[in-house]
């Protein structure tokens, strides 16, 4: 459901959500002991749940009028780069630090034990371009929150963020909404 509106019309269908619900597999104590898991790779295997998850980010980045897609790294590029070709708009990743070569603009933000830092090709957008983030998942929030941070950096203006899978329970959302200052965060299925 896209959850920064106010209307109750859900963002997909329930039988997309429950098409790619049924492509997420848990894998427990993955990585360490007492973590769920929540594989996407079963989802990416099935071409058709594949095809219809990126039909869906693709209408995200049109409705937004978005000029260009962020994917973070590593599952956010797998997921906006055939959003971007199919809604006919540029791809730029945001990698970890010390990843892209060339001019980059970067931007440090808090993990849970210590910071982290991603980084974006600094000529990645121009004055006026609409973007929007795509990621796999959203835990804490703090990835996302960052690359809302380091696109308005940029000059660009964040036509919003767009989740596969949100962990509600991470309380994820609070903090990135706070980052997004009224932008959308639309979140296509929450556990």
């Amino acid at each position: 459901m896209s959850t920064s509106q106010s209307s109750a019309v859900p963002l997909v269908p329930a039988d997309v959500r429950e098409l790619l619900t049924s492509r997420i597999h848990d894998v427990p104590d993955y990585p360490k002991p007492g973590v769920m898991f929540k594989d996407i790779t079963p989802l990416l295997a099935d071409a058709k749940a594949f095809a219809v998850l990126t039909d869906v980010l693709a209408d995200l980045a049109e409705r937004h009028r978005a000029t260009k897609i962020v994917g973070l790294e590593a599952r956010g590029f797998i997921l906006g780069a055939p959003a971007a070709v199919r809604a006919g708009v540029g791809f730029v990743p945001v990698r970890k630090s010390g990843k892209l070569p060339g001019a980059t603009l970067s931007q440090a933000y808090d993990l849970e034990y210590g910071s982290a830092q991603i980084e974006v090709h600094s000529a990645g957008f121009t004055e006026g371009d609409r973007v929007l983030v795509i990621d796999d998942v959203l835990a804490t929030g703090g990835t996302a929150e960052a690359s809302v941070q380091l696109i308005r950096r940029t000059g660009a203006e964040v036509a919003g963020v767009a989740i596969l899978l949100e962990l509600g329970f991470l309380e994820g959302r609070k903090r990135l909404e706070r980052a997004l200052a009224g932008a959308p965060l639309d979140v296509l299925v929450t556990v």
